[in-house]
């Protein structure tokens, strides 16, 4: 653990049942101070459960939490209220038959009655965090009077408030139009480096964690299977699941030869393995990844593809095409290149090294 650290998780684990499969499973990771950290995965992978276990809300089987330099369960238990952390929940929780300032100063009035603060410093803090969401001159509006976005800064502002050490914020965006949850989390994010808080947000969208986050954490099945920087996730996946929950890329499978990795779109020679994994050249077959937006299409008479199926994105389009194996790949053009769909085409493959994974097991 450094000095930076403001959260450090020592190999957590946690079952909810003696023996079955544990929820969290020997998750070890950081965080700095000022740093956001987006906890991606499927539903089911354990990221509640472990955002949960950092609140305090679950207690861990095995492992160490510390927030600062501060064990808050392991050696010692810390409960929820004395842990310094803020939580925004995916329903925002707020009262219903309070204000926006009241919502918003309850949080501070445990603080008023253990001496830290006084009424002047209630109402200062208030203010100081309803006009850091944006949200001055509705002080005197119940949340019903408020849309979507409006409480879900409401619930962000009372987070705020107390100042604590790390906010913490659940799927914070899920219950929201496309168009607000875009806005929102740039605003969220700008909130909290304007502050210099750290937070740790649970999400299953893709784009929201690399748009959002400084370091994401993928999960799955209650593991931690990469966790870095989003262009790291992104670019370097360290896992065929990773590369096809983060990136949706394709997979094209692929067999070793003294010329390079065959497959039925020609021998590829760019090939590299994921760090952590067997070298390429010890592999004898795999599946080799082509990303979405690296896969370009020429149309021809006669090409190795045939186009099933076009989509319109808005600023491209998603081609779905089969191969001569039958195997589906998805390929996403500008708007500005129009393939009827039915037709033949070619595939470009980018002339960057590509990564392979081994194939996965067949299903039982």
């Amino acid at each position: 653990m450094t000095s930076q650290d403001i959260l450090r998780l020592d190999a957590i684990t946690k079952r909810y049942t003696p023996h079955g499969p544990p929820a969290v499973d020997g998750v070890s990771l950081g965080l700095c101070q000022g740093e956001i950290l987006a906890l991606l995965g499927p539903s089911g992978c354990g990221k509640t459960t472990l955002l949960r276990l950092i609140a305090g809300f679950e207690h861990p089987d095995q492992g160490t939490i510390y927030l600062g330099q501060q064990p808050v369960c392991g050696p010692c238990w810390i409960p929820p209220e004395r842990r310094d952390v803020g939580i925004v929940f995916q329903d925002y929780a707020l009262f219903p038959h309070l204000t926006v300032e009241k919502n918003v100063a309850f949080g501070l009035q445990s603080l008023v009655r253990l001496g830290s603060l006084n009424p002047k410093q209630v109402q200062a803090q208030t203010q100081e965090s309803i006009a850091l969401v944006g949200l001055t001159g509705f002080e005197t509006r119940f949340p019903h009077e408020l849309s979507g976005g409006q409480q879900q800064r409401v619930a962000l502002a009372r987070a705020l408030a107390p100042r604590p050490t790390i906010i913490l914020l659940d799927e914070p965006f899920s219950n929201l139009d496309v168009q607000v949850r875009i806005h929102l989390r740039q605003e969220v994010r700008d909130v909290l480096k304007q502050v210099n808080a750290s937070g740790v947000f649970v999400t299953h969208d893709q784009e929201e964690a690399l748009a959002m986050a400084d370091q994401v954490a993928v999960m799955r099945q209650g593991r931690l299977e990469q966790w870095g920087s989003p262009e790291m996730v992104y670019t370097a996946p360290a896992s065929r699941f990773i590369a096809s929950f983060v990136t949706q890329a394709n997979f094209l499978p692929a067999r070793r030869t003294p010329q390079g990795w065959e497959t039925e779109l020609g021998t590829l020679t760019q090939v590299i393995q994921a760090d952590g994994l067997p070298p390429a050249d010890t592999l004898a077959q795999g599946e080799v990844m082509i990303r979405q937006e690296d896969l370009a299409l020429q149309a021809v008479d006669q090409g190795l593809l045939h186009v099933k199926s076009r989509q319109f994105l808005g600023r491209e389009y998603n081609y779905c095409l089969a191969t001569p194996s039958g195997h589906t790949l998805h390929a996403r053009l500008p708007i500005s290149q129009v393939i009827p769909v039915g037709g033949q085409v070619n595939p470009v493959i980018p002339p960057h090294p590509l990564w392979i994974y081994p194939s996965p097991a067949p299903e039982a």
